[in-house]
């Protein structure tokens, strides 16, 4: 563990965490993007699904809220929704966002949420979670290797 780490409190998301929320999605764009992508959009495409999940318009999903312990000042959060496997068609948990304050960057925030989210996702039966994570992302990429995350597939682009 990160000698860094931050004592934490996980929660569950309430109405009143929209704006921190919000407020952290230009955090998804914040690493070299692909000359097709805007910061802005990427945020934009988050959003929208985020308070969906936030405001109850979406079954079996989550949001977990980091807070600073004691304090409760926030430092991030996960959200997930249930997905359902393409080959398999079996549910299991799917994370759409997951972003920390700068403050809290490498301090354990995103292990304890991505963990807490996993337990989310055991307690409803699920034998997996899945995520997607641009290729330059590589401060992603390694949070999620070292958590024992596997490539499974590519995605491929071709502008016409």
């Amino acid at each position: 563990m990160n000698s860094d780490a931050l004592p934490l409190t996980i929660r569950p998301a309430r109405h009143d965490d929209e704006a921190f929320l919000v407020a952290l999605l230009p955090r998804l764009a914040d690493f070299p993007l692909p000359a097709w992508r805007t910061a802005e959009e990427i945020a934009r495409g988050d959003r929208q699904v985020l308070l969906d999940g936030l405001h109850g318009r979406l079954e079996h999903a989550a949001i977990l809220v980091a807070e600073l312990s004691p304090g409760g000042e926030r430092a991030g959060y996960v959200f997930a929704t249930t997905k359902h496997d393409y080959f398999t068609r079996a549910a299991h948990a799917h994370v759409e966002v997951i972003a920390v304050t700068p403050e809290a960057e490498r301090r354990g925030v995103a292990r304890a949420l991505m963990d807490a989210i996993e337990q989310w996702a055991r307690r409803r039966g699920y034998r997996h979670v899945t995520l997607n994570v641009f290729d330059r992302n590589t401060r992603a990429k390694a949070l999620y290797d070292g958590l024992g995350y596997e490539v499974e597939t590519v995605h491929y682009r071709k502008a016409l």
